[in-house]
């Protein structure tokens, strides 16, 4: 609005008097001053017609709010509080008119309480009858979310008339509380009926642990097993976590004393196999001993054959501790295949005698027979090398272990043999320099 526009509107609500600017008299308002004349008095009317203005559009916002909002209700005292402004702002305007204004927009709103109110009670009277058919409920756990919800939902529904509000919340409350309270007795009744289970099972884990010591192997092993029937028999329902906890301990009793039997058992198995181990022993250093004699005490065939003996009656022998078995093994072999090594020398020096008709000196003997082995060690390693170069060339997957194991085996014979071949040689040269001296 033009200034001149609002000096014309300041003038038909307002007047100068004595440098003072006067509202007119409203409704049953009387006339009362609003301010001073600061520069001139058309400056000053212009002044606090934009001041009306102001007031105006204030009024204007507050209706449009209240238009779009569902809770009309919360605006009534907005409302009243600028009715009470329009007695008291100082500005120069229609100040009637925005009374009325105001005054619809109350009793609109009252209206709309009135009819929220009955809405409320309609819905209120829906809850305290729900709440009132839970009450008795024993689904603990689906009635309590139920009647939370029913409270949420009684707590964001708005108020009714205030002559039934003291009744309505009271049915409300007493349908809640008589369930909460129904509610708190039987897990009150639950704990002492658990607390009773709890101690049952603390008892027989006192009289588990009074006997995971025990020396009675027999006597307190038919015990715990009745402790452990009379667990299963106890019952009840405590948590999850608890039951738990004390199986847990129940069971660490038992498992102490069975653990203890098992040792026991074990030990005296242990000791039984360790004599069975050292018995086998006994007799493998025999056989080994034995062998390792038959080049000096036997001729070469009877020494063959009693090294073929010798195996078989190794064969019928048990194990023995693991920690020897190699090396006692090892010993035997190796004295078994001296013999075959030996008797396999000796056959081929007859044949080459046989085939040069030939005839050799003591001395010209070992030699050929040092030669002969070098010969066979040379061939050895030949095959040696083929083995190691075929292991070498196998995959890593599964299907060749059975191969790899049957090579790994063969190249283990063939370095035993050469090994003793090597021996023979060195048996062999220090006859050589026995002679000699």
């Amino acid at each position: 609005m033009e200034n001149n526009e609002l000096l014309e509107e300041a003038k038909k609500y307002g007047f100068i008097q004595d440098q003072q600017v006067w509202l007119k008299p409203f409704m049953n308002y009387p006339a009362r001053q609003v301010g001073d004349v600061k520069e001139s008095e058309d400056d000053s009317l212009v002044y606090f017609a934009k001041r009306f203005e102001m007031f105006k559009d204030k009024v204007n916002n507050l209706l449009e709010r209240i238009a779009t909002s569902d809770n009309k209700g919360s605006f009534l005292m907005k409302v009243l509080h600028m009715k009470e402004q329009v007695g008291n702002y100082d500005a120069l305007g229609d100040f009637e008119k925005i009374y009325y204004t105001l005054s619809q927009a109350e009793e609109d709103i009252n209206e709309t309480i009135q009819q929220n109110r009955a809405k409320n009670l309609s819905i209120k009277i829906d809850l305290v009858q729900q709440a009132e058919g839970l009450s008795e409920s024993i689904e603990w756990k689906e009635a309590t979310e139920a009647l939370k919800e029913l409270r949420a939902t009684w707590i964001k529904t708005g108020p009714v008339e205030k002559e039934l509000t003291d009744e309505i919340e009271e049915r409300f409350r007493d349908a809640v509380d008589k369930f909460f309270e129904r509610k708190k007795n039987f897990f009150e009744d639950k704990k002492r009926m658990l607390n009773r289970t709890y101690e049952r099972y603390r008892e027989l884990i006192q009289q588990s642990y009074a006997l995971q010591n025990s020396e009675d192997w027999e006597g307190t092993t038919a015990k715990l097993k009745q402790l452990q029937q009379q667990w299963k028999e106890v019952g009840g329902n405590l948590p999850r976590k608890t039951t738990t906890k004390l199986w847990s301990d129940f069971r660490r009793a038992h498992n102490h004393f069975f653990d203890r039997l098992k040792q026991k058992i074990n030990n005296e198995k242990q000791e039984s196999k360790e004599k069975y181990y050292d018995q086998n022993l006994e007799r493998k250093k025999e056989l080994a001993g034995e062998a390792e004699r038959l080049l000096q005490q036997n001729s070469l065939n009877d020494a063959v054959k009693r090294a073929k003996e010798l195996q078989a009656e190794w064969k019928k022998v048990g194990p023995v501790h693991p920690s020897v078995s190699d090396m006692i093994w090892e010993r035997f072999i190796k004295a078994c295949d001296k013999v075959f090594e030996m008797s396999s020398l000796e056959h081929y020096i007859r044949k080459r005698q046989q085939s040069s008709d030939e005839s050799f000196t003591e001395e010209d003997g070992l030699q050929a027979r040092i030669s002969a082995l070098k010969d066979f060690i040379k061939s050895d390693k030949n095959e040696l090398e083929v083995l190691e170069s075929n292991l070498g060339k196998l995959s890593d997957s599964p299907g060749s272990d059975s191969f790899r194991s049957m090579l790994q085996g063969k190249i283990r014979n063939f370095n035993r043999k050469i090994n003793t071949k090597q021996e023979l040689i060195e048996m062999f040269k220090g006859q050589l320099s026995a002679i000699s001296r």
